[in-house]
């Protein structure tokens, strides 16, 4: 059998080419930590990375979402928080007031306090969202609540909360409207506090307009309860998605770690061994190519 002098070349050349590439690429890989540095190296593996990366970020918005409506839902119960307190206050007030031995100017002086709950109260239930926008304004509107000229003070807002998207397929409400906050009972906190305040102001007996004010009262501290505790289980919700969304991610950077990280081990040890077999042919060739014919016919 004969062989061919360029064939006898070709050959081992071709192969050290091939190897002195391989060996470039195992280096690049451990020089950058990628062992997909094109997505022909593999295509499956390159499209999966791609879902991967499309749903981390992803996840990075909804985790922002998230981050949002727990920041909103504290902000809520904050509020809230002040709200009740100021009604509690109204409620020891009223209960005072209720007493036959106060006299026209003591009741006066609480109608006084109790229209300053009244002013704090619309204060609190005008509050800002850290957007901007009305807390318990509903899906619009610049004020949650407005004061008429005769003094009335009336809801301003309308529909719903806006619905934050947490996940896919599921939204929550960072918020409650003033009316699910504050008037869930049917009971109008602030016209409650202006009927006492005014009857209190005109003296005489209050007995019965004192024990409408604390039915009303008790109704808005009821209606203000339950909002609290709409919030903290929204709130609750909210830590199992964060968490959910975590062991998701991490699970996913596995994934992504196996398919796109270098081992270094591994690639070291191949490169060795990619150097050691470049390294021979290189030998061989070297000895082939020094041989001249009159060692072939020895």
């Amino acid at each position: 059998m004969r062989i061919a002098t360029s064939q006898m070349y070709n050959r081992p050349a071709s192969m050290m080419t091939r190897l002195t590439a391989e060996a470039d690429s195992i280096q690049m890989q451990i020089a950058t930590g990628n062992k997909l540095l094109n997505p022909s190296d593999n295509p499956g593996a390159y499209l999966r990375l791609q879902g991967l990366k499309q749903r981390t970020a992803d996840d990075g918005a909804y985790a922002a979402n998230i981050g949002m409506a727990q920041g909103l839902l504290a902000q809520t119960d904050t509020t809230l928080d002040g709200v009740e307190a100021q009604l509690q206050r109204a409620l020891e007030l009223t209960t005072q007031a209720s007493n036959g031995t106060l006299s026209d100017t003591n009741r006066a002086a609480i109608g006084k306090e109790l229209d300053s709950i009244r002013d704090a109260l619309f204060g609190l239930a005008n509050t800002k969202d850290v957007r901007g926008q009305p807390l318990f304004g509903g899906a619009s509107g610049d004020v949650a609540y407005v004061r008429a000229t005769d003094g009335t003070i009336s809801f301003a807002g309308t529909g719903e909360p806006s619905a934050i998207p947490i996940g896919e397929g599921a939204t929550i409400q960072g918020t409650v409207t003033g009316v699910a906050a504050f008037a869930a009972g049917g009971s109008d906190m602030f016209a409650v506090l202006a009927s006492f305040a005014t009857a209190l102001q005109a003296g005489g007996d209050v007995k019965a307009a004192a024990d409408s004010a604390m039915t009303g009262i008790k109704a808005s501290l009821e209606s203000v309860t339950l909002a609290r505790a709409s919030g903290g289980a929204r709130a609750a919700r909210l830590e199992l998605d964060s968490d959910r969304l975590i062991a998701a991610g991490e699970a996913r950077e596995d994934v992504r770690s196996g398919l796109e990280d270098t081992d270094v081990t591994v690639a070291v040890t191949q490169l060795q061994k990619t150097l050691t077999i470049l390294q021979a042919t290189q030998a061989s060739f070297s000895k082939l190519s020094s041989l001249t014919l009159f060692d072939y016919l020895r």
